[in-house]
C-alpha cells in the first residue's frame, strides 16, 4: 500500500485546512486509517482514526472538536479537515494505515505511512 498526503500548507490562526491521503496498491477497505503529526523536537503523535467500517472515530483530545476524519473507499482517500486551527496544530502530519488495529493511537499499530505534509499556522 502507497499512501500519498497533500493539503497542508501556510494558515493564519483560526482558519481551515483539509488535508488528503490518496492511497493505492493493495488497498481496501479493511485498513484502519489514521492521521498523525510530529512537530519538531517532539515525537509523532496521534491525531485521528477512522475504523475499517468508517462507522467509528477516534480523536485526540488536543484536536477533537475541531478536526474530522473522513474516508471515501470509493476514491481510497482519507481526508483530515481542520477547523478552528491553533499554532501549536503546526507540524508535519503524516496519514498511515493498517489491518487489524485495536491500538489505534499508536504509531507501531500501522504499517504504512505516507511521506508527510508540512501544516503551519501562524498567530
Amino acid at each position: 500500500v502507497q499512501l500519498q498526503a497533500s493539503g497542508g500548507g501556510l494558515v493564519q490562526a483560526g482558519g481551515s485546512l483539509r488535508l488528503s491521503c490518496a492511497a493505492s496498491g493493495r488497498t481496501g477497505s479493511t485498513y484502519t486509517m489514521a492521521w498523525f503529526r510530529q512537530a519538531p523536537g517532539i515525537e509523532r503523535e496521534f491525531v485521528a482514526a477512522s475504523s475499517w467500517s468508517g462507522t467509528r472515530t477516534y480523536y485526540a483530545d488536543s484536536v477533537r472538536g475541531r478536526f474530522t476524519i473522513s474516508r471515501d473507499d470509493a476514491d481510497n482517500t482519507v481526508y483530515l479537515q481542520m477547523s478552528s486551527l491553533k499554532p501549536e496544530d503546526t507540524a508535519v502530519y503524516y496519514c498511515a494505515a493498517g489491518q487489524y488495529v485495536s491500538t489505534w493511537y499508536s504509531r507501531h499499530a500501522y504499517d504504512y505511512w505516507g511521506q508527510g505534509t508540512l501544516v503551519t499556522v501562524s498567530s
